[in-house]
């Protein structure tokens, strides 16, 4: 007789199996919430907590000396600290100068630091050392730096306004930090300059450029060499090199340090309280936050302009994950 074949027997998954396997689920579920537990609590405590009580302020009108008997499910709830400040010319001057403040020391200090890290990209003798002072500002202390920094500008015993009367012509000495309107004269049309304001930002710049250095300098080392010179090979000049070939390549970096160091110089307040105080057209909204909190005692007032500049930010968080993160995702 013939042999009959054998007909395989698919292994019915029994319901012990299901049960173990959902039961192994259900334990690496709990062991990914029990590590994730003290990072989830951290971030609730010191960041959620805070914005929602600053939230709650910013709806009553509270003084100082009141925050202690507060009343937060009784107390009278209005939107008169907001009215105040969007119809304050006070708060748009200060809204006005964070967002030149930010735009212009952020892209100041992109320029910096890409302009360093291609004079230093190639190897040279010293390179190390050259790379180690180009940090300095970053690593310094700002209380430090901003220090020297009012000395050198200083109109009385500072080093630019000894050279600009006696080897550039000046009439006399400008008061870089204390001016908040100057004149420059060119081909016989006066222009007003805010003397004061381009100087914190010229500080803010040369003092973040470190930051984007090393950024951009890990990633041009990470470019291949055999794109440029192939491009130098078909006859492409430097300045073409570097606008099709090495700019696209940083296009990422640069957006990403955009918006760190954008977030970073919004909420800037040491630089500026450091040299200006806020005076001389300087105050952004840091330091008027803090102005309302100690010379007015107006809390109210002050966890507004907090919310406010919390609501820009986010605003540019989205945007940044909606045109630059989808886009560097791999597909």
């Amino acid at each position: 007789m013939a042999a009959v074949p054998e007909i395989p027997q698919i292994e019915a998954s029994t319901p012990g199996r299901r049960r173990a396997r959902g039961t192994r689920a259900r334990r690496d579920s709990r062991a990914g919430m029990a590590l994730v537990s003290p990072t989830v609590i951290v971030v609730f405590v010191m960041v959620v907590l805070p914005v929602l009580w600053a939230l709650v302020l910013s709806f009553q009108r509270i003084r100082l000396l009141q925050i202690r008997r507060i009343d937060l499910l009784g107390g009278e709830y209005t939107f008169r600290n907001y009215d105040l400040l969007l119809s304050s010319s006070e708060f748009l001057s200060a809204a006005r100068n964070t967002l030149l403040y930010s735009v212009l020391g952020t892209t100041g200090a992109i320029v910096l630091g890409l302009s360093a890290a291609l004079l230093v990209r190639q190897s040279f003798r010293g390179r190390g050392l050259v790379r180690g002072v180009l940090l300095l500002p970053w690593v310094a202390p700002v209380v430090a730096i901003a220090f020297v920094w009012q000395v050198l500008l200083s109109p009385q015993l500072g080093f630019v306004n000894a050279v600009g009367t006696e080897l550039l012509g000046w009439e006399q000495p400008i008061p870089f930090l204390s001016q908040e309107e100057g004149t420059i004269t060119l081909f016989g049309i006066s222009i007003g300059v805010p003397t004061a304001l381009l100087m914190v930002i010229l500080f803010e710049a040369w003092k973040s450029f470190p930051f984007a250095f090393l950024f951009i300098l890990a990633r041009l080392q990470a470019v291949p060499g055999d794109l440029e010179e192939a491009a130098r090979v078909d006859g492409a000049t430097p300045t073409q090199v570097f606008r099709h070939i090495i700019l696209p390549q940083l296009a990422g970096v640069i957006a990403l340090i955009a918006v760190l160091r954008f977030i970073w110089t919004f909420n800037a307040f040491d630089e500026i309280y450091l040299l200006t105080g806020g005076g001389a057209g300087t105050e952004v909204l840091a330091t008027q936050v803090y102005s309302f909190l100690t010379a007015r005692n107006d809390v109210g007032a002050s966890a507004a302009v907090a919310m406010f500049m919390a609501a820009v930010l986010a605003i540019f968080l989205v945007l940044y994950l909606k045109f630059f993160a989808e886009r560097d995702r791999p597909a």
